[in-house]
């Protein structure tokens, strides 16, 4: 099997990478707009590619013809989004319709390209969670309503495809270009530093290498639809924090208990979301870790890295 990641460079991307080129029956091209930022250059093909530019969607797609195309890219900072809007959509929505647009221009019967995309959370209004698949989205933020079309553009395209939605993804990856809710909280307690938790947000924080491993096996079964991709402890954000300070020893009582409306951000979050993930389960064999068995993972990577 062919499998095209796009945003390898990220943190998602390069979690498929590491596991992809180590199985031998698949023959893995990495690609990422700018250079190569992953340490370890063998076992794949990588390509420059901007996913916003349609010829060279178009040349890259046909020089490889991938079996199956992970698209991971995007513009994820939620409050970017809010002030760039421009970009935003051009990242997270037309990207997506050039990717679709080729992938369908090349289709025949000799050729079903399948393609998997990765969604979010905030899709919805956070009035409940966890949620199912068949919940109805309401986005609330710019990013969001991108994100909501791109699953449009998606749903109605003529390709065999998948979306795989998730949560507060956190983890540790060569040459990193931003923290996480357990690096940003080990580090300023570290640092003995006050920091302000919201307690009105709700999340099933998501590992890396589990939402890497959930798109691996929705490609490996050739699985159609949505599937919630998360992980399977459901908290409020200052009980991760909390969680994260027991695991490392830290001062809980530098956790300061916020509200989402005394912390000023561009762009509004949906309070409750977390995901129900019992379909990938049955459908695909999903098995996530615990958060705290997630956290675990992290620092032996962080110390395997520091050797």
């Amino acid at each position: 099997m062919k499998i095209l990641v796009t945003g390898s460079n990220g943190l998602l991307g390069q979690k498929l990478v590491y596991k992809l080129k180590a199985n031998k029956n698949i023959s893995l091209i990495a690609t990422a707009r700018g250079d190569n930022r992953l340490i370890d250059k063998s076992g794949y093909v990588y390509e420059s590619l901007d996913i916003t530019n349609s010829g060279n969607v178009k040349s890259v797609f046909e020089k490889h013809k991938p079996d199956v195309v992970i698209n991971t890219a995007a513009m994820t900072n939620v409050d970017a989004c809010e002030t760039q809007k421009e970009e935003a959509w051009l990242m997270n929505a037309t990207s997506v319709e050039h990717q679709v647009k080729v992938l369908e221009s090349l289709k025949s019967n000799s050729y079903n390209p399948h393609f998997i995309h990765l969604s979010t959370d905030f899709i919805f209004d956070g009035t409940h969670g966890p949620l199912t698949e068949e919940e109805k989205p309401n986005p609330l933020s710019y990013y969001a309503e991108t994100k909501l079309e791109a699953e449009r553009i998606v749903i109605a395209s003529k390709l065999k495809w998948s979306i795989a939605r998730t949560v507060l993804v956190y983890g540790i990856v060569d040459n990193m270009s931003r923290s996480n809710i357990v690096l940003w909280v080990k580090q300023n307690l570290e640092a003995g530093k006050n920091i302000n938790v919201v307690d009105d947000q709700y999340r099933t924080p998501t590992l890396a290498e589990d939402l890497a491993d959930g798109c691996i096996l929705i490609a490996e079964k050739r699985a159609e639809g949505i599937f919630n991709i998360s992980g399977k402890d459901f908290y409020s954000i200052i009980e991760l924090a909390y969680v994260v300070a027991d695991y490392y020893k830290l001062d809980k009582s530098l956790i300061k208990p916020s509200k989402s409306a005394d912390i000023k951000q561009p762009a509004v979050r949906p309070p409750k979301t977390g995901f129900i993930i019992d379909k990938a389960r049955k459908v695909l064999g999903y098995n996530p870790h615990s958060f705290t068995e997630g956290i675990k993972l992290m620092e032996e990577q962080i110390s395997r890295m520091k050797k």
